[in-house]
């Protein structure tokens, strides 16, 4: 009876592929755990640094380590700044094939002690607390940026989860990224290592910048609240009555 599209640009894409009428697509945007609004003070935050073996500073990856996702230019991004910026990069994520890829980047540019797969910590296998996700909102919260350069997404939950984290974030200039992380992230060509890199230097050196996106990324996602979301699904339903 009608189509809920979670993003502009998934609406967009439904009538690329589909052809559908646009008067049978509404937009509802989606929300994330709104543990990632709680904020954690600094003793919660150390505790986890400390049981996770996290750095002081750190940038921060989490999803699926698959080629669209682009850890890869991350990790590019980060050997372009080496000796300009020694913040290391943690990431959270499991993969297969591309992950290898991406290792063995890290392995060739000597880059181990900057990348920090998190996931592979054989101490964590059985941590409840990271396992299931509760302890994310102390690791985002703790991270000097967020980064994200997906080439196509139908949302970017993780976008919204560092935004209301307070965390700043730099992510694609393509897909559905730029509606996501609002006007204020940090929007760079998925695609160039160098830009992204750019990026991540700003970010880096500017403790001005880092506030302001903070601040004014945090207004941004309000729009995404759980209330919203429902009610605007609840409002679709309504009409069909």
């Amino acid at each position: 009876d009608h189509i809920i599209a979670i993003s502009d640009q998934t609406k967009n894409d439904i009538l690329d592929f589909l052809k559908i009428d646009a008067n049978k697509i509404s937009i509802c945007y989606q929300h994330c755990d709104a543990k990632f609004s709680i904020k954690k003070s600094i003793e919660e935050k150390n505790k986890i640094k400390t049981a996770y073996g996290l750095p002081d500073q750190y940038f921060l990856y989490v999803g699926s380590i698959i080629e669209r996702k682009n850890l890869l230019q991350i990790c590019k991004a980060i050997q372009i700044n080496d000796g300009k910026c020694n913040i290391p990069l943690v990431v959270i994520g499991k993969g297969s094939t591309y992950k290898e890829k991406v290792k063995a980047f890290i392995q060739q540019q000597h880059l181990e002690e900057k990348i920090i797969f998190l996931s592979d910590n054989p101490n964590l296998k059985n941590d409840d607390e990271f396992n299931s996700g509760s302890s994310f909102p102390e690791i985002y919260q703790s991270a000097l940026a967020f980064i994200y350069p997906s080439s196509f997404e139908g949302f970017g939950i993780p976008i919204i989860e560092a935004l209301w984290s307070g965390t700043p974030v730099i992510t694609s200039n393509q897909s559905c990224l730029p509606e996501a992380a609002g006007p204020d992230s940090l929007m760079v060509d998925p695609n160039n290592a160098t830009e992204l890199a750019d990026a991540m230097l700003k970010v880096c050196e500017d403790e001005s910048l880092r506030i302001k996106m903070t601040t004014r990324g945090y207004e941004y996602v309000k729009k995404f609240s759980p209330t919203q979301a429902a009610e605007s699904v609840m409002k679709i339903y309504q009409s069909l009555l």
